[in-house]
């Protein structure tokens, strides 16, 4: 060990014999810190709002197209739609027809969207899949179109709450005096009451 420090270099130098030291008999690496300015946070906080909202605006636009694609009509989660029908005397509920009231084949009395009457069934045949596989094969389709429209409003919400936090903390880096009225939540920003400044 005294034939290895003797012949160590006097001139040998390593970041780490200024960065590390020993404290209570352990071995510690000293954290650089961030050398970052107020104005600099402000800037890296202006950043990420311009992105999120970026984003946020094309998320909008994609449900935007969405929604006009679908019509929103057999929407699942959408609640069960209701028809009512009056009648005047029980005996008409006892033989209350849908098919004949509706004025189309008992076939179609489920279906909520492009229900034709039996005299457009008379005059044009039925256009598109008629057969129950394909029918199936669209409703599944169109299920996982509302899913995706669902999945693209839920992270739009979420984009609008990031961007509320991020531009409250920016507002915070101010050194004027405030109060904080309400507690972050999952659902919202942190409200804060600043203390009112005149603007010379």
């Amino acid at each position: 060990m005294q034939k290895k420090a003797l012949d160590k270099n006097p001139d040998e130098f390593y970041f780490k014999m200024i960065r590390a030291e020993v404290k209570d008999g352990v071995h510690v690496i000293k954290q650089p810190k961030d050398e970052i300015t107020p104005e600099q946070v402000k800037l890296m906080r202006t950043q990420d709002i311009k992105y999120i909202e970026m984003k946020r605006v094309a998320e909008a636009k994609k449900i935007e197209r969405l929604k006009a694609e679908l019509h929103l009509l057999d929407a699942a989660g959408s609640g069960q739609g209701r028809h009512l029908f009056f009648v005047d005397t029980k005996r008409e509920v006892q033989e209350f027809d849908i098919a004949a009231h509706l004025d189309t084949v008992p076939e179609l009395v489920d279906r909520v969207y492009n229900r034709p009457t039996i005299a457009t069934l008379q005059r044009e045949t039925v256009k598109g899949p008629t057969d129950p596989a394909h029918l199936k094969k669209l409703a599944q389709k169109r299920k996982n179109r509302y899913d995706l429209l669902r999945q693209r409003i839920e992270r739009e919400k979420a984009m609008f709450v990031i961007s509320q936090k991020i531009q409250t903390r920016k507002d915070l880096l101010d050194k004027t005096h405030k109060v904080k009225v309400k507690k972050e939540t999952t659902t919202g920003p942190a409200i804060y009451k600043f203390k009112f400044q005149r603007k010379r």
